[in-house]
């Protein structure tokens, strides 16, 4: 479009300036024809005569007037006065004044009148007369008199051939973006299609589906090796599984046969003490293998009210004499995995009882998401602590304790829930005192 612009622009310099170059030559030819002058517009005696003589030696000449025609504010036209001069030098003619004006031949009346004339004699519209006509007036000495000549101007551009170059343009930038469409197309839709399956797998790894290379070669090579690491990342998840499923069945029988061989033991203290360590160890367990198993669910999304999956588990505490209270909204449906939600409403529930003695669970729901707070009445969590808090087997409590600082595993597993669903999970200190947990996730 650049070189068509540039061509157009060249084409229009280039037709300017062949006009001038034959508008200059018209005037020179006129006013260095000799004799008194056929070709001219006012009235004067022997008119016919010098007509009759011009037309003898196939010129036309200037006509010879003691004034200036042209007037003291009217404006020069120096492009074509400086290409004058210089065809009038070359031909040995350096007059002492020389004049152009381009003026409206509406301006002129005796140019008017000729041109009128001439279109009748020539059988053409005499109203179809040039909008416009170069004068010229020259003289050789400061008293002589003024040479005067007239050439009338066509149009300055040829309107078929600029018409013709934007069609040209046109039909060459059609063709340019069609092309490209198509290559663009052929680029960017396997590229395109990639991103969605990777995005499809990252949200659902257990979900494997190799995508068909196309595309250019270096695309196809993309989607090859796109679908090599999917196959390699899914097949490390199913060794994870079965490795963990391994774990799990190797522990739990150990444990529930240490479960059955404390009860053979005579004091009670010991036997309490003995029995929940075993149940510490089984809950410690089950929550490694609940975050291992997270990012590869079984079961699928239900449509479910979140209020009232909220109000079954703050009922289970209630049944318990556990401090915990609930403020919900009447619905808010969406879709979710209904056992993790649960799960990671316990265990911030748990973690509010464990710090802060009591809980405060409500359900806020605004035009895209829900969010469960859960808040208590603890100490809270120093700020530098807090995004430390979301990380694996780290405790509110000090101590190493796990009976009051817990596994260390439960705010990381409801985050992981959290992100599962495409939620969040944030921590912040209440200014009445206490921490709140805030639970997000998209309906």
């Amino acid at each position: 479009m650049a070189a068509q612009a540039f061509n157009a622009a060249l084409l229009y310099r280039g037709q300017v300036e062949r006009q001038e170059s034959s508008l200059a030559n018209a005037l020179a030819f006129r006013l260095l024809a000799p004799g008194p002058g056929a070709w001219r517009f006012e009235p004067s005696p022997g008119l016919r005569e010098r007509r009759r003589a011009g037309r003898g030696n196939g010129r036309r000449s200037a006509r010879m007037r003691d004034d200036n025609p042209i007037r003291a504010n009217e404006p020069r036209a120096t492009a074509i006065e400086d290409r004058l001069r210089d065809i009038l030098r070359l031909q040995g003619y350096a007059p002492h004044e020389l004049q152009v004006v381009r003026r409206g031949v509406d301006q002129d009346a005796d140019a008017l009148r000729f041109l009128a004339a001439r279109a009748r004699r020539q059988g053409a519209d005499p109203d179809a007369v040039p909008d416009t006509l170069l004068l010229a007036v020259s003289r050789e000495t400061a008293t002589s008199q003024w040479r005067v000549v007239r050439v009338p101007e066509p149009p300055r551009t040829n309107g078929r051939a600029i018409a013709g170059l934007v069609v040209q343009t046109l039909i060459l930038t059609l063709a340019l973006f069609v092309v490209l469409f198509f290559v663009l197309r052929r680029i960017t839709g396997p590229l395109a299609a990639l991103t969605t399956r990777t995005r499809e797998f990252a949200a659902r790894p257990s979900e494997t589906a190799a995508l068909e290379p196309s595309g250019p070669s270096d695309v196809r090579a993309l989607i090859e090796a796109h679908n090599a690491l999917e196959a390699r990342i899914a097949g490390l998840l199913d060794e994870k599984d079965v490795m963990l499923g391994a774990i799990g069945h190797d522990l739990k029988t150990p444990l529930a046969a240490l479960r059955v061989r404390i009860e053979s033991v005579g004091d009670d203290e010991q036997r309490t003490k003995m029995a929940a360590g075993v149940a510490e160890l089984d809950r410690m367990l089950d929550d490694i293998l609940s975050l291992a198993r997270i990012g590869r669910p079984v079961d699928v999304p239900e449509r479910l009210d979140l209020a009232a999956l909220a109000a079954s588990v703050v009922e289970e505490y209630e049944d318990r004499g556990k401090p915990v209270t609930l403020e919900a909204p009447a619905r808010a449906v969406g879709a979710f995995r209904p056992t993790w939600i649960a799960r990671a409403l316990r265990n911030l529930i748990d973690n509010a009882l464990r710090y802060g003695g009591s809980a405060h669970v409500s359900l806020v729901r605004d035009s895209d998401a829900v969010v469960l707070n859960v808040a208590d009445e603890g100490p809270g969590i120093p700020e530098d602590r807090i995004a430390a808090m979301m990380e694996p087997f780290q405790r509110g409590e000090a101590s190493r304790n796990r009976t009051t600082g817990g596994s260390g595993l439960g705010l990381t597993l409801a985050r992981a829930i959290a992100e599962q669903h495409g939620g969040t999970l944030g921590l912040g200190n209440r200014p009445e005192g206490g921490l709140e947990a805030r639970l997000r996730l998209p309906l």
